[in-house]
């Protein structure tokens, strides 16, 4: 009977994961649908657009050149009318002095010839001067074959005009993809024979907390990385707030872009965590990552940490279930209630238990804070416990009040550092091996490591009076912390110095 149930169990598991895919594909049908819809309307419309496009710029050519035709032919009519009124001129002036020629010759008999000759002489003179200047060669032409136009190239370019092709699909290469040092380098390939046209890559990526395929309905936007020119691509600076990364790259040429790749999801393995405002005292206000040291704290406080937690926390985008998938590591409300840090124990845990494998995080610390610390503790830490004065915690502590001290503490001891002190300091653990080490995370130059024997689950914890500080999770290891590990592993200061 209790086989027969189990079995039922896993057939109903399944099917439910089926239906969930079955509903996924519908809704990527039923989008695809609206997309076809929506683009072909697109396209229409600019080709519409291309279209007129073309027409106005030929109407532009075409009017501009029947410009220049009737500018032409203003210019050439003027100058040929020009010609012909003072050819005109020249004609009538030498006409009638052929005519006062022949008078002249038929009047040779009488008297005063000589005289008439005389002043017939002067006359011509004067009229043919303008004759015999006047050039018999027209001063333009009148070909206007320059004005001409073929366009049967552009008549053959127009009937060969195509669609533009559409590059084809890339493919995320996954086992060459890299991630690392809170960077993601991608790698994907195009078919050989287009990878001359591709102008460019677009990418897009979004985070998720789920490792089967890409789901439709995904709360996460995608964010995008253009004018991408090789096929691979790194992106930096990352901070893993969940469990996996989705990718996809499509081919742009100068006009167009194809299909986007198969979606492939990568695993962004970090440690993140949040601040359990429900355990912290009462005098430190904090907000999502940041904490700051309030003297007026108390009732105010209490109730501005009982809003949050009834209205904020449930709403907030960090808190939907879409964001953060409840892992069993990550506690809720550790401490609250009766059990918040109280009197000069100003504490702030976070809210992921450390039990397994390595982890780290980073906190930036206002260097004028009277007082603060940073490293890790039990999760059995007293309410008016200060980190590093009991067994149960491990820390880094700074002192500006009345004398300054750097110290690393633990039960109690401390052990002065004689190192300059960072704005921001790395947490390193390994938890098998009972590592707990603290860096310079700007430089990586190492601190102080404490070596023990880990017997319960560690929380972050973080201690701040009349200061500030804020906190960086979602961060792997760093390369070079995990190699200074490995290369300091047996030179490192461990708890036994603290003195």
């Amino acid at each position: 009977m209790g086989d027969q149930k189990e079995e039922l169990r896993k057939i109903i598991t399944t099917l439910a994961l089926k239906n969930e895919e079955t509903h996924n594909f519908i809704y990527s049908l039923k989008q695809m649908l609206e997309n076809v819809e929506n683009n072909s309307t697109r396209a229409q419309t600019e080709l519409e657009g291309e279209f007129q496009s073309l027409y106005s710029l030929l109407d532009e050519l075409k009017e501009g050149m029947l410009m220049k035709i009737k500018q032409e032919r203003a210019s050439r009519t003027y100058e040929l009318q020009n010609q012909l009124t003072a050819c005109s001129k020249a004609l009538e002036s030498s006409e009638e002095l052929l005519e006062t020629a022949n008078h002249t010759l038929a009047a040779c008999v009488t008297d005063g010839f000589s005289q008439i000759i005389w002043d017939f002489k002067q006359i011509s003179h004067i009229t043919m001067a303008p004759a015999f200047r006047l050039s018999l060669k027209a001063k333009v032409t009148d070909n206007m074959s320059h004005l001409m136009v073929d366009f049967t190239q552009e008549r053959r370019l127009l009937q060969n005009l195509r669609f533009l092709p559409v590059p084809s699909t890339p493919e995320i290469v996954a086992p060459e993809c890299l991630v690392a040092d809170n960077c993601v380098h991608l790698v994907w390939r195009m078919p050989e024979e287009e990878e001359c046209g591709i102008q460019h890559y677009l990418l897009e990526y979004r985070k998720t907390n789920f490792a089967g395929p890409a789901r439709p309905k995904e709360e996460q936007p995608w964010m995008v990385v253009e004018g991408i020119q090789t096929t691979e691509y790194t992106l930096s600076c990352q901070r893993f707030d969940m469990k996996y990364m989705n990718f996809r790259v499509k081919a742009c040429n100068k006009a167009v872009s194809g299909d986007f790749s198969e979606v492939v999801t990568l695993e962004t393995p970090a440690f993140w965590f949040r601040l359990d405002s429900g355990s912290s005292h009462q005098n430190l206000k904090v907000e999502d990552a940041s904490v700051e040291w309030d003297a007026l704290g108390g009732k105010v406080q209490e109730v501005k940490n009982r809003e949050k937690e009834g209205k904020g926390r449930s709403a907030s985008p960090c808190n939907s279930p879409a964001r953060c998938v409840q892992s069993p590591k990550r506690t809720s409300s550790l401490r609250g209630g009766r059990d918040r840090f109280t009197a000069e124990s100003y504490t702030v845990l976070g809210d992921c238990l450390i039990d397994d494998g390595e982890c780290y995080w980073e906190v930036r610390f206002d260097l004028d804070s009277k007082a603060f610390a940073v490293g890790a503790t039990y999760r059995n830490l007293g309410k008016f416990d200060q980190l590093g004065k009991t067994s149960a915690s491990w820390c880094l502590h700074l002192n500006n009040w009345l004398q300054v001290a750097f110290t690393a503490k633990h039960g109690n001891k401390a052990k002065v550092l004689d190192v300059t002190v960072p704005n921001r300091i790395g947490v390193y653990c390994n938890y098998q091996e009972g590592i707990l080490s603290f860096y310079n995370a700007t430089n990586k130059q190492l601190l102080h490591t404490f070596r023990t024997k880990f017997t319960q689950p560690l929380l972050p914890a973080f201690m701040v009076w009349c200061g500030n500080f804020s906190v960086y999770t979602g961060l792997q290891v760093p390369s070079c912390v995990r190699s200074l590990q490995k290369r300091n592993s047996t030179t490192s200061s461990s708890t036994t110095s603290l003195s």
